[in-house]
Order: C-alpha cells, then sequence, then structure tokens
C-alpha cells in the first residue's frame, strides 16, 4: 500500500450566496476561531490515555474493554493525506472516513459519509450528499467545507490552498493522478458537494474509498498544522489518544460516532519488529492479536485451540525494483539479467513455505484484469551471464540492494528474502551489499530514488488494476519525488494503456488494456516480481466479529471480546 511535490486549487463555492459566502470565508473563520470552538482535546504524542491492557477504568470500577494488536513496524504518520504505508493505514482506518468506503469483506463501493451520490450522463460531474449530525473528534461539525478543505489542500492549483504546503507532501493524491482528474470541488449546500472532473475517470468512485481522501478536521489542521500528522483528528469510531513512537499507539471508542460507539474501549497498535518475540508475546496472551506471521508459526497457531487464524489469498505483490535511471539498469538488457537471476521458486519454497506464489507480473491473481497467461521469466543463470555480457558486464558489476527490516503484508521476512536475492544475483557476478533503514526513512529514500535495487512490494487498495499499474508504473507517477514508482520506469507504451483504461468507462476494453499492459511490463522489467502472499492474521479466542478485508484494512468497530458487551 499504502507515497509529491504538489500545489493547490482555489475552491469555489456555488451559489446562492446565502447558503455559503464562499468556502474560504468559512474556512478563515474556521481557521480563525478553531482552537476556541469545539473544544479540541490535545492529546498528542505522550498524552493522556496510557498503554496498559486494562488501564483506567470505567463508571463503577469496570475495567474498559481493550484490545492490543502487535505488528511488525511503527506508523510513519497518522495524517492520511501525507502517508503511503500499509502500517500507517492500519491506524488511520480507525480514526478517519471518506466519503464512500469498502463494504465489508470485498471492494464494491458502499456509503461512509455520504448516503448517496449521483454521477452525470457524460461522467463530468459528481454530486454527493453528505451524512447529517456527524461530527468529529474534537466536536466540530462535518459539512461541505470540511470536505473541500480535505480535498482542496492535496491539489496542485494556483494560487495554492492555505495548508497545502503545510505537514509535507501529498503522495498518494499523486499517485494516482488525481490533479489530472479532479477541476474543481464545490459546495451546492452545506451538506452537498460536486466534483468537476476533467474527464471521465473509470476508478474516480473507488479511489475515494481509499484512506487519502478522508475528510479532517479543518480546526485541527488550523491548529496544529506541522503536527497533525501526530494529533489526528477525524469521524471515525475510535478517537486518538498518544502515540509513543517505536512502541504503540492508544485509540479509544468515540462514543459521538455516527454508526454507535464501538464495544471496543480501547484498541492498542503495539510496535515489535521482531517476530519471535512478537510470536511470543502472542502466544503468552500480552496481545490479542497480530500479523506480520512468519511462515513457520501457522501450524503451531492452527493447532492451538487458544487461537483464531484467519487466512485469504492476498491482494498484494513483492517484487524487487531496479532504478531505471541509474546505470547499469538503465539498459533493458540487465534488468532482464536480474530476472533470469532470482530464483524465484526458490525464495518462495525456502521462505515464504505454503505461504506464497510466484509473481510473473505487477498484478495478483485475485484482481480481475489478471493476465493469466503471463510466465515469470526461467530462473536461468547462463541467459543471465550472456545478457549482461552483451550489456557490456562481462564480468558482472557492484551495486546496492535496499531492504525493509520488518515483515510486510507480502513478505513476511526481508532480510532473508534480501540474501537469498544477493546470493542468487553473485552466481551471475552481480555483487550486491544489502542496505536497510528503518520503515519511514527507508520508503522516503527509496521514493526519492536513492537506491540501485530495492525489496518493496503493495496491497491493493480498492480491487481496481488502476492502482497497481498506474501507481507502480506509469510515468507520470515517476516524474517527480517522492514516487510510488520506485523503478522509475516511464514506458510511454504502458502510459498510453493506463490511460485509455482510465478513461474507458467500458470493462471489456479497460480488461484488455490491462492484460496487454502486463505484457509490456514484463517486456521492458522495470521490477523483478517475485511473489503474491497469503494474508494472515491471529486472535485470541475470545476475540470476536474480525472480517478480513481483501486490502488489508484492519476494521475494529464491529468486533468484540468475550464476556465484555458479547
Amino acid at each position: 500500500m499504502s507515497w509529491s511535490d504538489v500545489r493547490p486549487l482555489r475552491t469555489k463555492v456555488r451559489r446562492p450566496e446565502s447558503l455559503l459566502s464562499g468556502v474560504w470565508l468559512s474556512l478563515l473563520a474556521i481557521i480563525l476561531a478553531g482552537c476556541q470552538s469545539g473544544g479540541r482535546d490535545e492529546r498528542g504524542v505522550g498524552g493522556r490515555g496510557g498503554s496498559e491492557r486494562g488501564g483506567s477504568e470505567r463508571g463503577g470500577g469496570e475495567a474498559p474493554a481493550t484490545l492490543v494488536f502487535g505488528r511488525g513496524l511503527d506508523s510513519v504518520g497518522l495524517d492520511p493525506a501525507h502517508e503511503v504505508d500499509g502500517e500507517s493505514f492500519k491506524v488511520i482506518e480507525s480514526l478517519f472516513e471518506g466519503l464512500v468506503r469498502y463494504r465489508e469483506g470485498s471492494t464494491e463501493i458502499e456509503p461512509a459519509l455520504a448516503t448517496r451520490w449521483e454521477m452525470s450522463a457524460d461522467g463530468l460531474t459528481w454530486t454527493f450528499f453528505l451524512r447529517q449530525g456527524v461530527r468529529f473528534h474534537d466536536g466540530t461539525p462535518l459539512d461541505a467545507v470540511a470536505v473541500i478543505f480535505s480535498f482542496a489542500r492535496q491539489m496542485d492549483r494556483h494560487p495554492p490552498h492555505p495548508f497545502h504546503q503545510v505537514g509535507g507532501n501529498y503522495p498518494f493524491w499523486r499517485a494516482m493522478g488525481m490533479d489530472d482528474v479532479v477541476a474543481d470541488v464545490v459546495a451546492a449546500d452545506s451538506l452537498t458537494v460536486v466534483f468537476s472532473l476533467k474527464k471521465p475517470s473509470a476508478p474516480f468512485l473507488a479511489n475515494l474509498a481509499m484512506p487519502f481522501t478522508s475528510v479532517v478536521s479543518p480546526t485541527a489542521v488550523a491548529a496544529a498544522p506541522e503536527d497533525f500528522f501526530k494529533h489526528p483528528v477525524g469521524t471515525g469510531s475510535f478517537q486518538f489518544v498518544e502515540w509513543v513512537k517505536d512502541d504503540h499507539i492508544t485509540l479509544e471508542g468515540f462514543a459521538g460516532y455516527w454508526g454507535g460507539k464501538p464495544t471496543i474501549d480501547r484498541l492498542i497498535f503495539s510496535s515489535i519488529p521482531e517476530n519471535s518475540v512478537r510470536f511470543l508475546a502472542f502466544t503468552q496472551g500480552d496481545l490479542d492479536g497480530m500479523d506480520g506471521i512468519v511462515p513457520d508459526d501457522v501450524a503451531a497457531l492452527e493447532r492451538d485451540p487458544r487461537f483464531t487464524l484467519l487466512r485469504q489469498p492476498g491482494l498484494n505483490v513483492a517484487y524487487v525494483a531496479m532504478q531505471c535511471e541509474k546505470p547499469p539498469f538503465d539498459d533493458v538488457r540487465v534488468r532482464r539479467a536480474v530476472n533470469h537471476a532470482v530464483n524465484r521458486e526458490g525464495i518462495i519454497h525456502a521462505l515464504y513455505r505454503g505461504l506464497g506464489s510466484v509473481a510473473a507480473g505487477p498484478l495478483p491473481p485475485t484482481i480481475w484484469g489478471f493476465n493469466s497467461q503471463l510466465t515469470p521469466y526461467p530462473y536461468d543463470p547462463a541467459r543471465a551471464r550472456e545478457l549482461l555480457a552483451e550489456a557490456g558486464h562481462p564480468n558482472g558489476f557492484e551495486t546496492t540492494l535496499w531492504t525493509m527490516t520488518g515483515p510486510r503484508p507480502y513478505m513476511p521476512e526481508p532480510q532473508k528474502v534480501a540474501q537469498a536475492v544477493q546470493a542468487d544475483l553473485a552466481q551471475v557476478g552481480i555483487r550486491a551489499r544489502i542496505v536497510s533503514y528503518e520503515w519511514g526513512t527507508y520508503l522516503d529514500l527509496v521514493q526519492h530514488g536513492k537506491h540501485d535495487l530495492c525489496l518493496l512490494g503493495w496491497t491493493g487498495d480498492n480491487g481496481d488494476p488502476d492502482n497497481f499499474l498506474y501507481a507502480l508504473l506509469d510515468r507520470d507517477v515517476a516524474a517527480a519525488y517522492p514516487s510510488t514508482n520506485v523503478a522509475f520506469y516511464k514506458g510511454a507504451e504502458l502510459h498510453a494503456l493506463i490511460m485509455e483504461a482510465q478513461r474507458s468507462l467500458d470493462h471489456e476494453r479497460r480488461v484488455a488494456c490491462y492484460v496487454e499492459a502486463q505484457e509490456i511490463a514484463r517486456r521492458d522489467a522495470p521490477w523483478c516480481p517475485l511473489a503474491h502472499m497469503t494474508d494472515v492474521i491471529a486472535f485470541q479466542r475470545r476475540v470476536r466479529g474480525f472480517t478480513m478485508h481483501p486490502t488489508g484494512q484492519l476494521r475494529f468497530h464491529g468486533v468484540t471480546l468475550a464476556g465484555e458487551g458479547s
């Protein structure tokens, strides 16, 4: 999942002026009065709450229902517009909501902050009707002004939105090509928002269910612009309490949630990088749930009646990206040599052990548009050496191979995968030194193209192939830093097909475009695709009602704990 250098739009408000004299007049009033109206709770990093299980007490002395979830890495930030990594989104999804969302267990769209919507016949105008009575965690109301603020701050327009250059870049907005799609966002009245598009966009509605389009509190952003990423305020079913970096993030159930307060009073995300330590904490009962489960531990969890193990086919891909703007990887022969040098089957057998399948291209088999005729490059070290010699490297060359330090949904043990790739490359004369950084730093550096080779992956955000092919391989995304296209591949043919698929509302034509696009990606080889991994997550038996989602979202609103509201 879930990576710009952008500037935004002066948002306009439709007549009649009696409804709203102008979004920016309303917004200015919010900014000036925000810290005083709504009683914003300043519970930032290290604020009130505590992380201990059963810490503070509810009325009558009853300990709060607390769920502690263990994961391998900490979040990078908690502002949905600025983040791109899955660890950030795991928390963001409980704090924020968008106009629409995905149904439980699928990528079908259903209402969220908008109760309904309409699309014009030409596909260029989308009107959303907001849910009445919704409030942010700081007590301020959800209205058209807040929705427009949340979108306009991300847009590349002149003059820029007052908060556009605050808090960092808007990588997902750019990765999904939203500036090429959205012309304007206006308010028809206080609870009606109208999007004007530059062109029809088949993925538009699905994109609006992604975390980067979440609606944020303008008051909270205005109160602490540079620190909103660690003082998040949304409309979600949980609200922020505290963040102790590299240790835990604590949320609490939001009593004013429009969908009803969660049964869980306190939700804690505990960061434990070492797989064995996290597994031990779970089996000893210190964690109620965990992900990042290594294949060796799956069988033990399945056998133990104390635990519930859930699994599903993953909507993901793991890959080695080659920085196509850096020699020698600007030569397609070298990139193809890398593909022939890596023993994917061996890596899957040794390190995924029944939880992975070999990847032939960028799309997983679980998504529509997958090209079932595509085959991986065969493992052929002799052919790899031939290609290197043709490219002027008969004796190979030295390079760097970058890798993550903690588990990801598409790669349970990145360091071991990196060592396996390193060994395979060495057999054909490519001498790769392994480089590692802390997760947030790692993402920032590879998105700025500092690597030669890097291990990374992606979990689909919306069930649309565009979310893989455009976000990860399109030339528009590679045009500026930071980029989710970490191969910095700029193929013209691939770009043309992706653009055609985005504009077309004909599903079969879109499928045909994506099938051909995968063939081009294989031919040009900006990646060495590695694997698609099965999603696995475990809970103590007392945890009831959790449903896995194809995008990897963690939804805790409907979860109960045995003996506590069950």
